[in-house]
């Protein structure tokens, strides 16, 4: 009963369109103070305790070097490296928007910001160069999701927060998954232009590779900042993020000089707006958890379906089906802190290793971003491309199957996910 009550309020809450923390917030105090004696001091204790985590910190660091990354030239010389790089295959630019979106995401660590950045330099150059805008479209969107797959990744952090496992593993897991899935897409968009003959770029020099590589250097050398500096042991993800913000702010601002000091206040305003956000959701989401704890519902569904004698590959299977009904009324943030604390206890008893299980549910977040109604990726896209909703949606559709199909290996072969990490001796 106390599940059903749980599950129909926030549901009810969620249907009138109202915001999904406040849904979350709702719920809780409905359910605490008419079905419970839960004092009230222990709700508000729980709202400040819950995001007393250390890991906690690296979300607004992150999103504040996605933005000063975005607006201070580092997409546009990424572009221009994988361009030269690539852009003499069949579909030479949408090639490079894959490529260019793997680098930028290896520094921003949010997907729609992955696809703002890569997309309004990229697509107007692919239509201008006779490419039909459903395939740039497409490209673009849903390449843009590897910004939470390949580390470091905002979505991550939520996890490891939600489940307490280790953010270093978990980055240094995408790492593989997210080449592979680069690789996947990149072949979909190469079998596509080819089938089309749409157009090519010359093949360039290698002093034109050479000198968008140097061009490029200091925004890729971010991802050494962080994966080397977690690796290595010399900060921790937290203290990486701190890194990578002061970073992109010198490359922007006094490397690139395409960022001046007087854009600095705006930056760091949106960065503020958006990780009050996430972390208004995070403080609710940790209220959902805290009562699904309180009343034990983790812990008997866990039982439940160990005395059905349910087997590793059918609950996977249960659990990629309902992740992926989630991504379509839920966005990624919310998914990750509602669904982890409930489905990570089941996967820990029937004995699935709590790393891959995270690169799984983010690969799940991925596919949501990129199908309505709810996908972040869509919407972003059409507000640079000038395209509806449904128009894009036909439009993502082959990539949006190699992401499935990367979702079927990345969950039945942990070794994709869990060979680096222990090859690296962090597990």
């Amino acid at each position: 009963m106390s599940t059903l009550f749980i599950f129909g309020l926030l549901i009810a809450l969620m249907l009138t369109g109202m915001p999904i923390s406040i849904s979350l917030g709702l719920t809780v105090l409905t359910f605490l103070f008419t079905m419970t004696e839960v004092p009230i001091e222990s709700v508000a204790l729980k709202l400040f305790t819950g995001i007393e985590k250390f890991e906690i910190m690296a979300i607004p660091f992150f999103i504040l070097a996605g933005n000063f990354l975005t607006h201070g030239g580092v997409a546009r010389r990424m572009i221009a490296f994988a361009t030269a790089c690539v852009g003499h295959f069949h579909g030479g630019l949408g090639l490079a928007g894959v490529m260019a979106c793997a680098l930028f995401a290896a520094v921003s660590g949010s997907s729609p910001a992955t696809v703002v950045a890569i997309g309004s330099i990229l697509l107007p150059a692919m239509v201008a160069q006779g490419f039909p805008k459903r395939f740039g479209a497409g490209v673009i969107a849903t390449s843009g999701a590897l910004g939470i797959l390949i580390p470091p990744s905002i979505v991550m952090v939520m996890y490891a927060v939600a489940t307490n496992t280790s953010v270093g593993q978990l980055f240094i897991a995408g790492v593989v998954p997210g080449i592979v899935l680069a690789t996947m897409l990149g072949l979909t968009t190469w079998y596509r232009a080819w089938k089309n003959n749409y157009p090519r770029m010359p093949r360039a020099d290698f002093a034109t590779v050479l000198r968008t590589f140097k061009d490029s250097m200091w925004g890729l050398l971010l991802i050494v900042i962080v994966i080397g500096g977690i690796y290595s042991g010399m900060f921790t993800p937290t203290e990486a993020a701190a890194m990578s913000a002061v970073y992109a702010f010198v490359v922007s601002v006094f490397v690139y000089k395409d960022m001046t000091l007087k854009q600095v206040p705006k930056v760091l305003l949106d960065s503020a707006n958006m990780s009050a956000m996430l972390l208004y959701i995070i403080t609710n989401a940790i209220l959902f958890s805290f009562l699904m704890t309180h009343e034990n519902i983790p812990q008997a569904m866990a039982q439940w379906m160990i005395d059905q004698n349910l087997s590793v590959w059918m609950f996977l299977l249960g659990c990629n089906i309902l992740l992926l009904l989630a991504g379509n009324v839920m966005e990624p943030s919310s998914i990750t802190l509602i669904m982890s604390p409930i489905l990570f206890p089941i996967a820990i008893k029937l004995g699935i290793d709590p790393v891959h299980f995270g690169i799984m549910l983010v690969v799940n977040m991925e596919v949501g971003m990129c199908h309505p109604p709810v996908g972040l990726n869509l919407y972003v896209a059409s507000g640079i491309t000038h395209m509806g909703i449904t128009e894009l949606t036909v439009a993502v559709w082959p990539w949006l199957l190699t992401m499935l199909v990367f979702l079927v290996i990345v969950t039945y072969w942990p070794p994709l996910s869990l060979w680096l990490p222990k090859l690296l001796g962090m597990m």
